[in-house]
């Protein structure tokens, strides 16, 4: 007696959407302002240039860089565009602030870059578990980006899912 087994969630016209799919592959790397000041508190523009002259920018090629300051210094905003200016020919993207900064900005752009289109009048589910720790601002921006084109959205596995939206 051999029955034919039947994929039912194949059959379901769900869509899967892994946010693990857009999460950043290219190393974040942290470029602290603090040991190019002075005694690490003050900034003075001719040394502050003459050391952003003697960075290896090439070392940040193809990376994402998170621009930040951990001195408690006041630093001026075209000090942290000098910085830009250097670095851009080089790195694949430059943020300000630290790591997480980096890491959720870069998988904000990344998740604004889905053609959401493709989801038009789908359901889609979106999956909840996995290796890397997404974050709830990707679910919520993943949300906010599907809601209007989509009859539903699921979140979890096709087996076990909350239903999160669904058009009347």
């Amino acid at each position: 007696m051999s029955e034919e087994i039947i994929n039912k969630v194949a059959q379901s016209g769900l869509l899967n959407l892994d946010l693990e799919d857009y999460y950043p592959r290219e190393e974040i790397v942290v470029f602290d302002l603090k040991p190019y000041l002075f005694m690490e508190m003050i900034l003075k523009e001719k040394d502050f240039r003459a050391a952003l002259q003697s960075v290896d920018w090439p070392a940040y090629q193809d990376r994402i860089l998170a621009v930040t300051c951990t001195a408690d210094a006041i630093i001026p905003a075209w000090a942290y565009m000098l910085v830009a200016v250097a670095a851009q020919p080089f790195a694949k993207d430059i943020v300000f602030g630290d790591r997480q900064t980096a890491l959720q900005q870069t998988l904000l752009t990344n998740l604004r870059s889905i053609d959401i289109d493709q989801f038009t009048d789908k359901r889609v589910i979106v999956k909840g578990c996995g290796d890397l720790s997404v974050g709830g601002f990707a679910y919520m921006e993943i949300a906010r980006l599907l809601r209007p084109v989509v009859k539903s959205i699921l979140y979890g596995e096709a087996c076990s899912n909350v239903p999160v939206y669904k058009k009347k």
